[in-house]
Parts: C-alpha cells; structure tokens; sequence
C-alpha cells in the first residue's frame, strides 16, 4: 500500500507528541505563575516595598478611623450631688480602714507569734524532706 500524503511514520507521531508535551507542560508551568499571587506579592513588596509600606499606612489609618467612634457620655444632672457623696462616704470608709488596721497590727501580730512562734526554731527542711 502507499502512503497517503495526510498520514504520518511513527517516528514522525512520536515527535510530535513529545513537542505537544513539552509546549503544554511549558503553558502549564506559565499559568501555574500567573495564578500565584501569593508569590506575585511577595516579589513585589522585595523589588518595590516603599509604595507597598505606604499602602499598609494608608489602610491602617483608614481602617483605624472607620472602626474608631465617638463614645455619648450621658450626663444627669440628678446624679452629681449623689455621686459627690458617695465619693466622701468611700473616702470616710478608707481611712476609717487605715486606722483600725494601723491600730490592729500589733493585736494580730501578737496573736500570730503565739500560734505559729513554735515552728520558727525548727528551720527550713531538706530538698527532700517536706
């Protein structure tokens, strides 16, 4: 039989398939970097990180000035005489503390040396010994 013009040897097929190979794993590994952003970004902050360092400024200030708000402070003008005094009532309150504990110390310490003045002769224990 004779060759007709359209068909092709095997050797001839063969090489054809390992160009289409090559050319598709070569498109292949080219969208393979177009997707990826990731490293797309990372290569551009390194080779221009002063317009990105200055877009990371600019988003934090502006995002810092959306979430910010202004806090209403509500005032009753009922409540200032009231909160007056129990700002003197504490104040009354503390010192009164001070005192008693400033007279109380000795009581206590006295009391505290009588229960536990027997366990100070023996030292501290061992490393091992509990």
């Amino acid at each position: 039989m004779a060759k007709k013009p359209g068909n092709k040897s095997n050797a001839e097929l063969t090489q054809e398939i390992a160009r289409s190979r090559e050319d598709l794993a070569l498109r292949l590994e080219r969208v393979r970097e177009e997707v990826d952003l990731p490293r797309k970004i990372r290569r551009s902050v390194r080779q221009e990180p002063v317009p990105w360092t200055i877009g990371a400024i600019a988003v934090g200030l502006l995002v810092t000035a959306v979430v910010t708000r202004k806090k209403k402070v509500y005032v009753d003008g009922r409540g200032a005489p009231k909160s007056k005094h129990a700002l003197l009532e504490a104040g009354f309150v503390l010192g009164a503390l001070r005192i008693a504990a400033g007279l109380l110390k000795p009581v206590v310490m006295n009391f505290v040396e009588k229960k536990f003045g027997s366990y100070s002769g023996r030292g501290r224990p061992g490393p091992k010994g509990f």
